[in-house]
């Protein structure tokens, strides 16, 4: 079995998905199919939105859906993506962007043995965990 990640926002994956490839290295958008022209129970407006996107980052994909503005789910920090960085340059680079028009819920700070940890809802809504060992 292989557990990947899947994230529906609101009309927004693809921007969210070519932001994620400036924040985080070796990470590319690998497909995008779009909401198509008559699709049923689909609103006119999600025409050319994101259906099914696929985002590798370093190896691990994420896979995205839009839906309409008034049916999207509402994103939470009781969710979130956990990261384990390598070194203190890789978290403050990462942490840096993604807070970048986001909300810092905690951190950066020490905790326990951790050198550095933080807790970022980004721009888009999605909550990541940074950890630095």
């Amino acid at each position: 079995m292989k557990m990947n990640i899947f994230l529906t926002l609101a009309e927004t994956s693809e921007q969210a998905m070519e932001f994620y490839t400036t924040v985080f290295p070796q990470t590319k958008i690998e497909k995008i199919d779009r909401y198509p022209k008559g699709m049923p129970y689909t609103p006119d407006s999600m025409v050319g939105k994101v259906l099914h996107g696929v985002l590798n980052l370093q190896g691990n994909e994420i896979y995205f859906m839009d839906m309409d503005k008034q049916q999207a789910p509402e994103t939470s920090w009781a969710s979130s993506l956990y990261l384990d960085l390598t070194s203190e340059a890789e978290f403050d680079d990462i942490f840096k962007k993604l807070a970048d028009k986001g909300n810092v819920m905690m951190g950066p700070e020490a905790v326990g043995d951790l050198r550095k940890v933080a807790w970022v809802v980004d721009r888009f809504g999605i909550t990541w965990q940074l950890i630095w060992a």
